[in-house]
């Protein structure tokens, strides 16, 4: 047994060994303790896999190339089993860019080794890489991230704060707002907009979407719900209106920003008049 437990530490030097190969881009020394008969099922293609030594070689250079802009690859976890000529280890690894890595710190590299012993020396004679698919946890994770923009958006209405409710939105953001014209194009015309909002009562003004609902895939998000506002009234009322709201988001390096806003009241078909009375 103690036998086995020292290739255990054998092989697990050896991992951290290839590891720290390929931060350096040092093409060698990954290439070291792999047999000539290799396999790799690699995140990319080709679907069967990358086989023999040559063509492993040949997959490297545009990893290292990625990885020289930046990009993490790094151990968090490896288990390392060995028997008396054969072994397999299994590690997960934080691999990405570091804005990705920030926007999703849990997302990891999983890569399973076998590894066999010949003329007394452990090689690596199969790899096998992996990437969770992108799901149910980064979609929840990007929706939350919406329902926070939004809880700083009301925080900040409450608080008058008309510099911290433009956070959030992009430049180019285009909305429809619920008086005319039929669209406001651009940060400074919706900032104009809110800033009368937040004008508009001589105390409290509030915002708050009570139902909101959010999807989130990759880089594109949508938030919708009723809109419930709330105006203090110089007499000390507070004047509540509901009205229907959609909100589209994209994702970029500074985290999500609304690009799209669509307001609205129904309408009376029978007068024609907006609908400011109705509750949901």
């Amino acid at each position: 047994m103690q036998r086995y437990e020292d290739d255990e530490k054998l092989i697990g030097d050896l991992i951290e060994r290839w590891v720290a190969a390929i931060q350096k881009g040092d093409l060698a020394g990954v290439l070291a303790d792999h047999a000539e008969d290799v396999v790799m099922f690699d995140v990319p293609p080709p679907q069967d896999g990358v086989r023999g030594i040559d063509a492993y070689r040949d997959a490297w250079p545009p990893f290292f190339r990625w990885l020289a802009g930046g990009a993490v690859f790094e151990i968090v976890r490896l288990e390392v089993t060995a028997g008396a000529d054969v072994a397999f280890a299994h590690a997960l690894l934080r691999c990405g860019a570091p804005e990705h890595l920030a926007r999703h710190p849990g997302h990891r590299l999983r890569i399973t080794l076998g590894l066999r012993k010949d003329d007394g020396r452990w090689v690596v004679t199969h790899e096998h890489h992996s990437f969770p698919l992108a799901g149910a946890e980064d979609a929840a994770a990007s929706e939350q991230e919406i329902r926070e923009v939004h809880e700083r958006w009301f925080d900040r209405t409450a608080a008058k704060d008309l510099d911290g409710l433009m956070a959030h939105i992009a430049d180019d953001v285009v909305s429809y707002e619920h008086e005319v014209p039929l669209e406001y194009v651009g940060l400074a015309r919706v900032r104009q907009v809110c800033q009368r909002g937040l004008a508009a009562g001589s105390g409290e003004v509030t915002w708050q979407v009570p139902d909101l609902t959010v999807v989130a895939r990759d880089d594109l998000a949508v938030a919708w719900g009723f809109n419930r506002v709330r105006v203090e009234t110089p007499d000390g009322r507070l004047d509540e209106s509901w009205s229907r709201g959609t909100r589209v988001f994209r994702r970029t390096e500074g985290g999500w920003s609304m690009v799209h806003q669509h307001l609205s009241f129904p309408y009376d078909p029978g007068s024609g008049a907006a609908r400011t009375d109705l509750r949901p």
